[in-house]
């Protein structure tokens, strides 16, 4: 059978239309979208800060194209924010679908300033309109109003060819800090010289990133400031990131540090949880011979940096856990005076690869002209103290022998490099690499098992300190027989 031109093309077009996708219209009775979930809940955010960026995917199912309208339109939506294909505005028309395909909105919140000071709810819909057919996906935000303390200045620091900017602001000392409402840091807080700034119990602070607080301003001729930090069992200050997203739970280097520098002295940290910053705290070279700070029952946790950072410092630390830090959980630098009592370092930072060992002892540094300088470790006292971690050893040891470097681990549980000499004054009955027997190391639980070597073998009656009497949680401590570390095991 011969087929002409005529027949050949017009077999070909009605091939190629009859397999073209269609556009929808209005008529069409199988407009349905499908939507990734049904609720885009945004955990708690503070007035006046935009939340994370939230991810919204749409899916078309159908055979053909659809075009829909999106919008969110009621009483909330000027808090919200939405973006399509790097396009934003929250009212969005003609919105191309693909068949058998997807688009993705991304959505983000802000919440404005009231009086009230507890979390309160926003809510709305995400409404889309596709022919005749109307869908909606849920938005939930909580919102919480708080105290803001906002960098308003800058100054820089130059050390050698290096400049560091600090954006900052000047804390008024002469109110207390109260648990009214959290507390929200945007850049450096600092003490100035001669004041001292009283953080209540109970305090929540949140720090932005790159932020911290500075205790003495290194901007000024003068040198001096304190910070008194007073929580109390069940009413712990709290110190971590102003991202309160689930995700963000976990997630170290979320922050800066509390940072007390030189001149800086009679620091008082009490019953405080630090965490997912990148130090801690830093204590700085001083120029007396006040304690730079004294630490009782605190947890210092998940830093991507370190937990203590002591330079020429003279530092106190008793009933206190620090854990999962990226480099140290204490670094006792460039000499000073370190007492460490009933203290648990357990170092099972499994975020990235750590390579450096839970304590580091060290007596001099390196300057900018290549030159070492050292400085007396005048003396380091571990007492009762659990030092462990996933490390082969949890140790490090940076000695210049023209300097004292003066160490003693008395009834500690410590694992060490098996090479290192501990027969010797400065190892005084402690338990050399033996398994602790934690709860659950890699879940951060470091109370005791029954079998745990830690039991009844720390040093009887150490100290007449108050926040040596009880454990961490407040259990009663044995005098005559205590437990090594900072948990007492309960049966």
């Amino acid at each position: 059978m011969k087929i002409n031109f005529f027949t050949l093309i017009l077999i070909i077009l009605t091939i190629f239309f009859s397999c073209e996708k269609q556009t929808i219209n209005n008529s069409s009775t199988n407009t349905d979208l499908i939507f990734s979930t049904d609720t885009i809940t945004f955990d708690t955010v503070f007035t006046s800060i935009g939340s994370i960026t939230k991810t919204l995917t749409i899916y078309n199912k159908n055979n053909f194209d659809l075009l829909t309208n999106i919008s969110i339109k009621g009483y909330s939506a000027a808090h919200f924010r939405m973006n399509i294909d790097g396009i934003a505005g929250n009212n969005q028309s003609n919105i191309e679908i693909p068949a058998n395909d997807s688009i993705f909105i991304f959505l983000e919140v802000t919440i404005n300033p009231n009086s009230s000071n507890t979390p309160y709810i926003l809510t709305d819909s995400l409404i889309f309109t596709t022919g005749t057919k109307k869908q909606s996906v849920n938005l939930i935000a909580w919102g919480q109003n708080a105290h803001f303390h906002t960098a308003n200045t800058y100054e820089d620091i130059i050390n050698g060819n290096d400049t560091t900017r600090f954006y900052y602001h000047l804390i008024d000392c002469t109110i207390p800090w109260t648990n009214d409402k959290p507390h929200v840091i945007y850049g450096y807080a600092i003490v100035n010289p001669g004041q001292t700034l009283t953080i209540n119990q109970g305090c929540n602070i949140h720090l932005h990133k790159n932020s911290g607080i500075i205790v003495g301003n290194p901007f000024s001729i003068e040198s001096g400031g304190t910070i008194k930090v007073n929580g109390t069992l069940g009413n712990e200050v709290t110190f971590q990131g102003d991202r309160l997203d689930t995700w963000y739970n976990e997630i170290p280097g979320q922050w800066d540090k509390i940072w007390l520098i030189p001149g800086s002295f009679d620091n008082e940290i009490n019953y405080a949880i630090i965490k997912n910053g990148n130090i801690g705290i830093h204590a700085d070279t001083v120029f007396n011979n006040n304690p730079t700070v004294e630490i009782n029952n605190t947890i210092i946790d998940n830093m991507s940096g370190i937990g203590i950072l002591g330079q020429g410092a003279n530092i106190n630390v008793n009933n206190t856990l620090i854990s999962r830090c990226g480099q140290y959980t204490v670094a006792c630098n460039i000499g000073g005076i370190y007492n460490f009592t009933h203290c648990t370092f357990a170092n099972y930072w499994d975020y990235s690869n750590r390579k450096t060992p839970s304590i580091l002892l060290n007596n001099f540094y390196e300057g900018a002209n290549g030159n070492i300088y050292v400085r007396d470790l005048q003396e380091v006292n571990f007492t009762n103290c659990i030092i462990q971690g996933s490390l082969s050893t949890e140790l490090s040891f940076q000695e210049n022998e023209l300097g004292m470097f003066n160490y003693k681990f008395d009834h500690c549980m410590i694992k060490i490099d098996p090479n290192q000499n501990t027969n010797n004054t400065s190892y005084i009955n402690s338990i050399i690499n033996q398994e602790v027997k934690f709860n659950d190391p890699y879940g951060n639980d470091f109370h005791l098992t029954q079998s745990s070597p830690a039991i009844n073998t720390g040093k009887p009656n150490i100290s007449t300190h108050p926040a040596l009497n009880n454990d961490l949680e407040g259990n009663i401590r044995e005098i005559s027989s205590p437990d090594i570390g900072v948990y007492e095991y309960q049966n």
